[in-house]
């Protein structure tokens, strides 16, 4: 049977505005003209010359942080506990059962940035779109905040999924979720002014910590989304096994039989 592919992952890049700027990645590119003494040092007596081109190999290093790049946030990421008081899961310890599955695009890119997504907006969105969530289900979100990766004001964009909306789904067998903002919750910035005005900490990170209630993973700086319909393919979004972790990157990708 064919199949289509639509990447939903960003690439990790230095030099944009992907995180902020305490968390940015760097990356040091090596090319195959700086690499030739590191071949040579292998094969005691080998010249330069003796290479093709007088080439060694390419090869890049990274400083990065588990949560660069487009990546799965595993339930230890939101508290070290889920599930009312059990102890939370790591990466290298989320069912691979989750993380190929039906998928399902939310479109809220009309909200405003900022805007606290609620069970009510989730309800109108299922009933627009003709679909009755199943359990593992992959739900991703589509924010105004995916036009704006890489540019000055992206970690301002996006609305935020809430406490209340994260339970909606995960109360109803959702196991994985997504966004193509910054984070699952509203911009930090934003909520900082909320903050300032109310002083009510449980504002803060409300939608990662639902997973208190019930754990669950979320993907965050996916792309794409624009391009996807609201369901009929799958979403596969394993993520890389970094032991005791807190996130992985992964490859989030759509596919559709046809």
């Amino acid at each position: 049977m064919p199949r289509r592919f639509v990447d939903l992952s960003v690439a990790l890049e230095s030099g944009i505005v992907s995180d902020p700027p305490i968390m940015l990645p760097e990356i040091t590119y090596m090319s195959h003209a700086d690499t030739a003494e590191q071949v040579m040092s292998f094969f005691p007596g080998l010249k330069r010359e003796d290479l093709p081109g007088g080439e060694g190999w390419a090869v890049e290093t990274l400083q990065i942080a588990t949560h660069n790049g487009t990546h799965l946030d595993a339930p230890y990421h939101h508290h070290s506990t889920m599930s009312n008081g059990e102890r939370a899961i790591t990466i290298d310890e989320v069912p691979l059962e989750w993380c190929l599955n039906p998928g399902v695009k939310l479109d809220f890119r009309h909200f405003d940035d900022g805007y606290i997504v609620t069970a009510a907006d989730i309800e109108a969105e299922l009933a627009r779109i003709g679909h009755a969530l199943q359990p593992l289900d992959i739900v991703v979100v589509n924010t105004s905040a995916g036009a704006h990766y890489g540019q000055p004001d992206y970690l301002m964009k996006g609305c935020g999924m809430g406490r209340e909306a994260t339970l909606y789904l995960t109360e109803r067998g959702v196991r994985v979720t997504g966004t193509d903002a910054w984070s699952w919750d509203a911009p930090f910035a934003l909520t900082a002014q909320v903050y300032g005005k109310n002083h009510d900490p449980s504002i803060i990170w409300e939608g990662h910590r639902a997973s208190m209630e019930i754990g669950y993973c979320h993907m965050e700086k996916l792309t794409n989304l624009e391009t996807l319909p609201p369901n009929g393919y799958e979403i596969s979004c394993f993520p890389y096994k970094i032991k005791a972790a807190s996130a992985g990157f992964t490859r989030a990708v759509a596919i559709f039989s046809e």
